[in-house]
């Protein structure tokens, strides 16, 4: 190799030095000719005057490769004068390696943005505990008595009469009419009679409780055991009243005879009826109604619950005046006395 060919490669290689060094850049800078650079050499030199290859480093910008036809010498640099050694790129500062690493300013890649970490939740403040709601209590209804008023006795009334309890005028008072109702309630329940409502006599308010008639059509029906009158129709009671029977106990008879105070058994009717006052030896009978020689269904003053008359069914005047008005004894009714 004569000593020019050898500067001639020197050169060569020391511009692709450069050039390397320029790679990281958008584009080659222009020489200071203010010429092109030309083919930019490759970044693989050989001593071999016969053939050159340029391959682009990373980043360069695309130069087409320039290949050496065999027996052509490599172009000299812009700047290096004909047989002076060239001078040295300022920013060449090594000879490039097989894979060169640019030393030029990189193009700048894009930062990734940083995922946002998750902002850790703050720690649920445990919430207070709920107040559990209390259950409904039960409230025990009050106890009902003679001279009671209000709402609770005009329910009660309503219920009475609902199951055919009779008591005259639904006024919301706990009067002589409503107590006479309730010993009725209380008398076929087969409970104490003290016209009381507690809790008992409540529960048979509840039930529903109703005397079962004999009786399969229309007519009277007075039973002893019980001290009930009912008045039935189509065999299903109608109205139920308290009634006060024959004591049992021994008087003197208006003969002046000694008497036991019975009333008799067995089926009946009603022969003779007397609206308004029947004034006798034994009491005053208001507009009784006969179904046995003497004895008969009549209104009294006093009506206890329990026998206490000389043998007839005594009711209350108010109830005695209800069945004159709504004509529901009339003469030739059936009365059954058991």
């Amino acid at each position: 190799m004569t000593t020019t060919t050898r500067r001639r490669v020197r050169a060569a290689a020391l511009a692709l030095a450069a050039t390397t060094a320029l790679s990281g850049c958008a584009q080659v800078q222009e020489w200071t000719d203010g010429t092109a650079a030309g083919p930019v050499p490759s970044s693989t030199s050989t001593s071999s005057p016969s053939t050159t290859t340029s391959t682009a480093g990373p980043g360069a910008s695309q130069s087409p490769t320039a290949t050496a036809s065999p027996g052509d010498e490599p172009s000299e640099s812009p700047t290096a004068s004909p047989g002076d050694e060239p001078s040295e790129s300022p920013t060449a500062t090594r000879t490039p390696s097989d894979d060169p690493t640019p030393t030029g300013t990189p193009s700048p890649s894009a930062t990734p943005t940083p995922s946002p970490s998750a902002t850790p939740s703050a720690e649920p403040t445990p919430s207070s505990s709920p107040t559990p709601t209390p259950e409904p209590t039960e409230t025990t209804p009050p106890v009902l008595r003679y001279g009671d008023s209000g709402p609770e006795v005009r329910a009660l009334q309503h219920r009475l009469v609902e199951l055919g309890y009779w008591l005259g005028h639904r006024d919301s008072s706990f009067g002589p009419l409503t107590q006479q109702a309730v010993f009725a309630l209380q008398k076929t329940a087969g409970l104490e009679r003290d016209g009381i409502v507690g809790p008992r006599t409540r529960a048979a308010l509840e039930e529903g409780v109703r005397p079962d008639p004999r009786i399969d059509g229309n007519g009277v029906e007075i039973d002893l055991d019980r001290q009930i009158l009912i008045v039935v129709r189509r065999g299903n009671p109608y109205i139920v009243l308290n009634t006060s029977t024959g004591n049992g106990e021994e008087y003197t008879s208006s003969a002046g005879n000694p008497a036991i105070a019975t009333t008799p058994t067995g089926s009946f009717e009603v022969f003779r009826q007397v609206d308004g006052q029947d004034d006798s030896a034994l009491g005053e009978l208001w507009r009784p109604k006969y179904f046995y020689r003497g004895w008969a269904v009549h209104g009294s003053p006093s009506v206890p619950p329990y026998p206490a008359s000389h043998g007839c069914a005594r009711l209350t005047d108010d109830a005695i005046d209800m069945i004159w008005r709504r004509d529901l004894m009339p003469i030739g009714s059936d009365v059954l006395v058991h």
